[in-house]
């Protein structure tokens, strides 16, 4: 935690980069995902910091840890020179952070790949996936890739697809939802539905098959919002099921009930269109087939 004491005017990235040891574009990167707040709320990175503000930056992750490589199953797609296409299992998180420093993604992938992209604590990770969501993730091999794709899924030039079981009996068969989100002022654990430093987010849901208490539906992101299905769905009323903190809490071990099924972009280096689907896991087809019953 910062108070301003003299740099009056200075703006929060070039201020907190004198201050701590991160680089710009990391406090950017930060500041993005809503880790700093000012005062108790979010800014955006142009904001100019004023005497006697209180900065609060809320990753507390030590960028400087030594992520080590471990053996663990990993289920690879597809994988080239440039980039691999993985299937996540459910209950795996993505990268090391406060409280999983091990038997993360990317402890994995470090044990097989020498990735030379991306910030230490999380080489190669262009987007992520929540860590009770299955499915389909990118990973970039080398720093040229990773920028790409990053700017690929920030044009939204990367399809991604998910399907989930909600609560509930959507009567619409296709649905498009439009409503900013950011952090929870209640809960900074929590997304939300705000208009107060929400950014944009848009899903587009369709109805597969109606049940007596729940829904199965696809889900097709614009925006890639932290827990935007869940944060959206739960929104209009329909939370994903098994959903511990958007829902009506989890009825199985296993995780919520969504998965990245599906995802469609062009090869940053050849151009080629690349389409890959998975199924979703044993439990999600279980929970199917008991609803179907």
């Amino acid at each position: 935690m910062f108070e301003v004491e003299e740099q009056d005017g200075l703006r929060i990235d070039s201020y907190l980069a004198s201050k701590m040891e991160l680089s710009r574009s990391k406090i950017q990167k930060l500041i993005q995902e809503d880790q700093v707040l000012v005062n108790g709320k979010t800014v955006n990175r142009s904001y100019c910091v004023k005497m006697g503000d209180i900065i609060d930056v809320e990753e507390d992750l030590d960028y400087e840890l030594h992520v080590v490589a471990e053996d663990l199953p990993l289920d690879i797609v597809y994988e080239d020179d440039d980039l691999i296409v993985l299937n996540k299992a459910s209950g795996m998180v993505v990268h090391p952070a406060p409280g999983h420093y091990t038997g993360t993604l990317v402890n994995a992938l470090l044990y097989r790949y020498k990735l030379t992209s991306g910030e230490a604590s999380r080489p190669g990770i262009v987007h992520r996936l929540d860590k009770d969501t299955s499915g389909l993730m990118l990973v970039a091999k080398n720093e040229w890739t990773h920028e790409k794709l990053s700017e690929m899924i920030a044009s939204k030039e990367v399809e991604r697809k998910y399907v989930a079981i909600v609560e509930g009996v959507i009567k619409h068969d296709t649905g498009e939802i439009d409503a900013p989100i950011g952090r929870d002022s209640n809960n900074r654990q929590k997304m939300a539905v705000t208009d107060v430093h929400g950014k944009e987010a848009v899903t587009h849901f369709r109805v597969l098959e109606r049940f007596q208490n729940h829904t199965y539906i696809e889900c097709r992101l614009e925006t890639g919002r932290t827990h935007q299905i869940r944060v959206h769905m739960a929104y209009i009323g329909y939370p994903v099921l098994n959903d511990p903190l958007y829902g009506r809490g989890k009825c199985t071990e296993f995780g919520q009930m969504l998965h990245s099924y599906s995802i469609r972009f062009q090869h940053p280096r050849t151009g080629k269109e690349l389409f890959f689907q998975v199924d979703a896991p044993q439990e999600f087809q279980e929970k199917l087939e008991e609803l179907r019953g």
